[in-house]
């Protein structure tokens, strides 16, 4: 199986990236910052290592928003690499304390604040996230998308993807332009949206996991430390090996604020799982 994809057929990236939302924040977002020397110490290491696709979004911050996930990404690695793609989502907003939905007529500044932040003058890749965690049943996304299909015929977004949505959604949006990619809650713990990858692959959409690596909760899974013995890996490298292994349309994102973290990670793009290890992971 391959190790690159072409995002909307013309973006090759490496299937291993990476993600920022923990690099400006020790607990989730809005949370005690971190050092930001050392986030961006992390981002250029991810690139060393062979990172082109990094995942991010201007609500990304710290409390305060002391530390902030784009300014990261321009402070460390402006001007970008030809071959970087940056990938940004919007939808959310966090205002009073608490996240709330963006409307249609807000998708214009929130595009252009990830332009500013990221010092660029057209985004490749923005998802439209809806819903909080599990993906709204039955709410249409139409508007929102229309609206970001609007700014990409601008020139301002190059592809459209879309996260936390189910079949009916990804089915919605299709009908209005192009998805490249869907971003949903996937990991070795957690399956449920095995349709849904199915029908990505079927139409050569990118399926890109949040939380590959179970969003802070320990992939504590008998079957994935039987195989990480086996390789001498650890559970998380073969959790993101299985993710890799699972399509070919898979892409991973594990994000870290830790140098030594992020080394460890991308070595699982140097783990093959054989047969009978994804026998023993099914």
């Amino acid at each position: 199986m391959s190790n690159e994809f072409r995002l909307g057929g013309d973006l090759a990236v490496n299937r291993l990236g990476f993600g920022t939302m923990r690099l400006p924040s020790k607990e989730g977002m809005g949370g005690p910052a971190r050092d930001p020397e050392t986030g961006r110490a992390v981002l250029r290491r991810a690139v060393e290592l062979g990172v082109n696709h990094i995942d991010t979004a201007d609500f990304y911050f710290s409390a305060g928003g002391a530390v902030r996930a784009n300014t990261l990404m321009r402070e460390a690695l402006h001007p970008y690499a030809s071959d970087l793609v940056i990938a940004t989502k919007v939808g959310p907003v966090i205002r009073d304390g608490g996240l709330h939905h963006a409307a249609p007529a807000d998708m214009r500044g929130l595009v252009e604040a990830n332009l500013e932040g990221l010092g660029v003058d057209r985004l490749d890749l923005v998802y439209l996230r809806i819903g909080p965690m599990e993906p709204p049943r039955g709410e249409s996304l139409a508007d929102r998308f229309e609206a970001l299909t609007a700014l990409r015929e601008e020139g301002l977004i190059r592809h459209l993807g879309l996260s936390n949505v189910d079949a009916d959604h990804l089915a919605e949006a299709r009908a209005i332009a192009p998805v490249v990619a869907v971003q949903n809650e996937f990991h070795a713990a957690k399956r449920n949206d095995v349709e849904l990858l199915a029908v990505c692959e079927e139409a050569d959409i990118a399926f890109v996991p949040f939380f590959p690596l179970g969003g802070g909760r320990e992939l504590d899974d008998e079957r994935l430390a039987k195989v990480a013995a086996r390789h001498g890996a650890t559970v998380a490298q073969i959790g993101l090996a299985w993710l890799l292994a699972s399509s070919p349309v898979t892409l991973a994102i594990p994000g870290t604020g830790s140098l030594s973290h992020v080394e460890d990670n991308m070595a699982a793009a140097g783990i093959t799982l054989t047969e009978e290890d994804l026998a023993d992971l099914s």
